[in-house]
């Protein structure tokens, strides 16, 4: 979602040629922000309106970024999509689903929010915000935290963040190698934002499961499980809107540049045998993310397990729900909106009710089926 008057990487920043801007999907720069050349950006990252003044890495998907001047600090809200603003996000796969008008559809794109790109991000989130809470505990108690190793970092955080939430309120919570510079990157609400990175896992990983379970009656989730050998596959691209693990896109160049695909139509035929398989590699992805989840409490999904997560996603998709609809009403709870208008009546009249919004409506019918998927397979 480009804004206006978005000016994204300014020239000549160094004395180097000019650098790049790398986006993941989702990328909402607000009006007339300036980034700087060469700045990457983790997927549904929303940048505030300002003038950034350093280059950027920001590694926290469905983030809020914001350049704090008055504390001369850049502040980043981890899932801050998923938070506040659930009907945008809720409703990206339905909106861009109906206005693919293509006549031909033969180019394959991912349309879902949640995909392997975005949770293995989701994933690495989660393991920054423990190593980052650990650092900002041991600090309060006079210790060096680069005295620790990794691991430690993350158990202890980890530890904290499940645990004593309490401790990890109070606590001042620095991201790193996010800016350019020395000034400090605070992290806004870590603990809520962990345990929201969490639920998308869950999400992710059990709705893809169901929904591959209904393509396929033949299978169940015991035989599911006895399929999952080896390990997650950790890097995606983006292939042009075809999500494909990477080792299959450097396989992709490596055939072209050896001559195996001559022609532009066995280069697309490759592509689609890649989107047959897709199916496959995603639900070995959400078992494996799943899992991740466990760390080493669990080598393999059991039934008990299987029937946690189910009631989980239940949850959170009366969470959704609920948070679709409270995101909406801001709208109409808004008083300058409302300014604009007459009385309640003429407001009515020109935007409607909130009980019509047709979104609205769609994703209380979701929720409704989903529920009932769920204790289809329970």
């Amino acid at each position: 979602n480009m804004a206006a008057g978005a000016t994204i990487g300014s020239n000549h920043n160094s004395r180097a040629t000019d650098g790049e801007i790398v986006a993941s999907r989702g990328f909402w720069p607000g009006l007339c922000s300036s980034v700087k050349h060469s700045s990457k950006f983790a997927s549904f990252t929303l940048l505030s309106k300002a003038d950034y003044p350093n280059e950027l890495n920001i590694m926290l998907p469905f983030c809020l970024v914001n350049n704090n001047v008055a504390e001369n600090e850049l502040e980043v809200m981890p899932a801050y999509w998923w938070m506040y603003n659930m009907y945008a996000i809720a409703r990206n796969t339905s909106k861009y689903l109906k206005r693919d008008k293509r006549k031909r559809k033969i180019q394959n794109i991912e349309f879902e929010t949640l995909a392997p790109d975005t949770i293995e991000e989701t994933i690495e989130a989660r393991k920054l915000l423990e190593v980052w809470v650990a650092k900002a505990y041991l600090r309060t108690k006079g210790e060096d935290p680069e005295h620790y190793e990794y691991y430690d970092l993350r158990e202890c955080g980890k530890n904290l963040l499940d645990n004593e939430p309490e401790t990890v309120k109070i606590l001042e919570v620095f991201g790193e190698h996010m800016e350019k510079g020395k000034r400090k990157v605070r992290i806004l609400k870590p603990l809520e934002a962990y345990h929201a990175y969490g639920d998308m896992i869950t999400y992710y990983a059990v709705s893809t499961i169901l929904r591959y379970l209904e393509t396929h009656p033949e299978e169940n989730v015991a035989s599911i499980v006895t399929h999952m050998k080896g390990k997650r596959l950790r890097k995606w691209i983006n292939l042009g809107g075809q999500t494909m693990p990477e080792e299959y896109v450097d396989q992709l160049r490596a055939d072209i540049r050896d001559g195996v695909l001559n022609t532009w139509d066995e280069i697309h035929h490759r592509y689609d045998e890649l989107w047959k398989n897709y199916q496959a590699e995603k639900l070995r992805h959400a078992y494996f993310s799943l899992m991740f989840l466990y760390k080493d409490d669990a080598d393999v999904l059991t039934k008990e397990m299987w029937h946690e997560n189910l009631q989980k996603a239940v949850r959170i998709q009366h969470y959704i729900c609920d948070q679709v609809y409270e995101s909406r009403k801001k709208d109409y709870d808004n008083e300058f909106r409302n300014a604009t208008y007459r009385n309640e009546e003429e407001k009515i009249a020109v935007v409607g009710s909130i009980e019509d919004v047709s979104f609205v409506k769609q994703i209380r019918k979701e929720t409704e089926e989903f529920v009932n998927l769920v204790q289809k397979y329970k």
